[in-house]
Order: C-alpha cells, then structure tokens, then sequence
C-alpha cells in the first residue's frame, strides 16, 4: 500500500521523538563570507558536533535501540568508518556486543574510535560488497542481525532528524529553508532528508564526488546503477551503488545531485573551518561544495541548509588540505 507524504514524515517526527535527549542537537552555523560566496543565505547544521563525531549516530543510536528492545545481544555493521563508530557507541549504550567490518584503507582515526567504543573490529578488503559479504557471513555466524549504513528504515529515519532539526531551526528564526543539501553515500542520509522535507516545498539536492556518483546515474537510468569509485578525499561518499531503500525514497522526490570534485571539497573544507571556526571531514565539507555551485535566485535571497555530516578526519589530511591555504597566505605576504 503506498503511504502518504505525512506518513513518511511521521516515520522521522517518531525518530526524533525517541532521539530527543540521546543525541545532540547541533547548532546551526552561518557565515556573512559563505552568504556571499553562495549568493544565499546559508545555514549549516553542524553534525560533525555530534556524538561519535556524525550525523550517522543518529540512525545507529535509533536502529540498535530498537533491537535491544527486541531482546537481540548484538550487532554487525559494516562502512567506511563513521557508522561503524556510531553503531559501536550506540551498541555499548544499550549493553549489546558489536562487530564492525571496515576496509583495509579505513582511516585510523575512525578504527581507532571503533575500537575505543569497544567493538571488534574486522578487516575486509576495499569495497563495499567484500565488507557486505563478510558482515553477512559473521551475521550467519553469531545471529547478530546486520545493521546497514543506509538500507534500513530506522536508520534512514534517523538520519533525517538532522535535517528535520535544520528545517526547524530554520523556521524558528524567520529564514525557512528553500532548499536543503546532502551528501550522498548509500544514501541514507539524503533519503531522510527528503522525508524529513516532505510535504514542505523545500527543494533536496544530493551532492556526489566525481566519479562516484551512482545516485546521479541512477536517477538518469530510472534503476541503480552501480559505479566503479573514483579516488576522492571523500572517504565516506564512495559506496559503489546506492541502497535500495534510499533510491526508492529519492527518485521521485529529490530535486536534483550536484557532483563536485575534490579541488571544490577542499575549498569548502576551508571555509567551514577558517570561517566558522569548526572542523568537518572532507565527506561532510562537500555538501557545501553542492551548495556553493546552485544556481542564485537573482529576484530574491534564498535560504540553503546544509548539512554537515561528519568530523572524523585524520590530522595528516588536514595539513594537506590546509597546505594551499598556507601556501597562498605566503605569497600574498612576500608580495606585500
């Protein structure tokens, strides 16, 4: 039976409920340098505050409360990173065992952070599908069910909450949101923003690498197109094929994807933190970079909200990306 927009809203209005003094409601960020760079007013929902240092917390916390509840003693995830720290963190909040399965590239700071929250970390490979088979496999192993980065309600519906607080917020102080941009990995994140938003008239834009952009070309092909990743400083938006239940969600309702490069993530990188003063990892700076290649409403100001997704960024990259800032601050001072 197809559910009503006000259905699946309510699906994030109950996760937020339920989340409401589990998570933090992050501030919302604004810079006059950003504003103008846009051509919009911009307000940035910083997640990389959160607990666990992302937005995807919030669907962990939400889909393993929902299992303790069921009486399950543990759980198995697998992702690049941050919902494997977030699965780990809400597993021990609610006394359940975990097992996490990241690449054998994962950032340390993300094993680190597993490891810290007391799961067990298991290694497999580079993709998606070899980290899949082997959570499958320990899930056949232990009964632990698998708790997906982004095809399960719960966490998508989790997920959205961010963006539900964004549009909130935004209304609360007399700017409501026009449109709203995500990154997109599987797509959980992005799904929740487009239910969060539904019914609303705010328009929802995904934002992609390039070169790892299978929810554009699968918007284009009306069906999943799977994609081979390109390298990108984007750890966390190179899923080879966007979930199920995400595409599902998004095809008929998102606005549009925005692909960017990785010169533009490191800009916006930049920004976030020379600007407002924060620091988010290169896969949550790119929903700025999104933002910042919308077209203006030259008849008006439009309000954009932009989700920050994350903050687990190794110290290393950080230099990296700030090399060229440093680099240009040095000529201007030589030239002076």
């Amino acid at each position: 039976m197809t559910r009503t927009v006000g259905q699946v809203r309510a699906d994030v209005e109950e996760a937020s409920r339920w989340l409401a003094g589990r998570v933090v409601r992050t501030p919302v960020l604004r810079s006059p340098v950003i504003d103008e760079l846009a051509g919009a007013r911009v307000l940035l929902k910083a997640e990389n505050l959160q607990n666990g240092g992302s937005y995807k917390m919030r669907g962990a916390l939400r889909a393993v409360g929902r299992l303790a509840m069921a009486g399950h003693t543990g759980v198995i995830a697998q992702s690049t990173g941050n919902h494997a720290v977030a699965v780990a963190l809400a597993a021990r909040q609610h006394g359940l065992a975990a097992t996490v399965v990241l690449p054998v590239d994962a950032a340390s700071t993300k094993v680190d952070r597993a490891r810290a929250a007391g799961a067990r970390v298991v290694f497999a490979g580079t993709s998606v599908e070899e980290r899949v088979a082997v959570a499958n496999g320990l899930s056949d192993e232990s009964g632990h069910p698998v708790v997906d980065a982004y095809d399960h309600p719960d966490v998508i519906a989790g997920q959205g909450t961010a963006s539900l607080e964004l549009i909130e917020d935004a209304e609360r102080a007399g700017t409501p949101l026009d449109a709203l941009v995500v990154p997109v990995g599987g797509g959980g994140g992005v799904a929740g923003a487009c239910l969060a938003a539904a019914g609303s008239g705010i328009e929802v834009y995904g934002v992609e690498p390039v070169g790892c952009d299978s929810l554009a070309r699968s918007l284009a092909a009306g069906v999943r197109v799977p994609v081979t990743p390109a390298p990108t400083i984007a750890d966390g938006l190179r899923p080879s094929c966007v979930g199920e239940l995400p595409f599902a969600i998004v095809r008929d309702t998102l606005r549009g994807v925005v692909r960017v490069d990785d010169d533009e993530i490191a800009a916006a990188f930049r920004l976030i933190l020379t600007e407002l003063k924060v620091l988010a990892e290169p896969s949550g700076a790119a929903g700025l970079a999104g933002a910042l290649r919308l077209t203006p409403d030259r008849d008006r100001q439009r309000t954009v909200g932009v989700v920050l997704t994350g903050g687990n960024v190794e110290e290393a990259l950080v230099a990296r990306l700030m090399a060229p800032r440093s680099a240009d601050l040095a000529e201007e001072g030589a030239a002076a």
